[in-house]
């Protein structure tokens, strides 16, 4: 049965996005942590949620993600890890951030297209990667 409320993860080396998504509410919470972080976070909220459900990106470093994952117990059960296609997820939360931050001043004038998101959007891909799992 599918979850109303999950997790997402976008893995990363040095940082990860982590987001708590309502499917039809959206994000109630979103933040990009260091990745030495991520499963601390996630079981964290995993508990103040009282979610079950992790949906993790499919690509850099998803295996090892999966693996801090594995351990993480929820009223006493673990979390169920279901990984989700991440491709062009990135290029999407970039979009998504500009639509949420439009350029002010004189960078308004340049294609947001020519232009790098003054933070990381790792936050934004988690989002996006609950969008897909819900979206199936």
């Amino acid at each position: 049965m599918e979850q109303q409320l999950i997790i997402a993860v976008d893995p990363g080396r040095e940082k990860c996005g982590v987001a708590v998504v309502h499917k039809t509410n959206g994000a109630l919470w979103r933040q990009v942590v260091a990745a030495v972080a991520m499963a601390d976070t996630v079981s964290r909220l995993a508990a103040q949620y009282a979610i079950s459900t992790v949906v993790l990106g499919d690509r850099t470093t998803s295996r090892q993600a999966a693996g801090k994952l594995a351990g993480i117990l929820v009223n006493g059960g673990p979390l169920t890890v279901i990984p989700v296609d991440e491709h062009r997820s990135t290029d999407a939360a970039r979009q998504r951030y500009w639509r949420e931050n439009p350029p002010r001043g004189l960078k308004r004038l340049i294609p947001v297209t020519m232009q790098v998101p003054p933070v990381p959007v790792d936050d934004y891909v988690a989002v996006i990667l609950a969008e897909r799992y819900f979206g199936r």
